[in-house]
């Protein structure tokens, strides 16, 4: 499930985690939280309250940090990751 929270999208202030942990509750399908990343701790936060997988799109596109850079910051984290 690509669950986006319209409310956070853009803001880059972070995920909806009360919404990703309602639903990651009741939900046996992964879920792929979308809307509102501003780092790479957003997206650490949001796999910590049940994410299973992350999206994120303006950190990127306003080069806020690199992809690379948030895949090293989840590992370091314990977050199974390719790199």
């Amino acid at each position: 499930i690509l669950l986006t929270s319209v409310d956070k999208d853009g803001t880059k202030k972070g995920y909806d985690h009360e919404l990703i942990r309602a639903i990651s509750a009741i939900s046996p399908v992964p879920i792929i939280a979308h809307g509102g990343a501003g780092s790479a701790e957003d997206t650490l936060q949001a796999k910590m309250n049940g994410a299973d997988a992350v999206s994120a799109s303006s950190i990127y596109h306003y080069n806020l940090t690199s992809i690379q850079e948030v895949k090293e910051f989840l590992n370091e984290h314990g977050t199974e990751i390719r790199l």
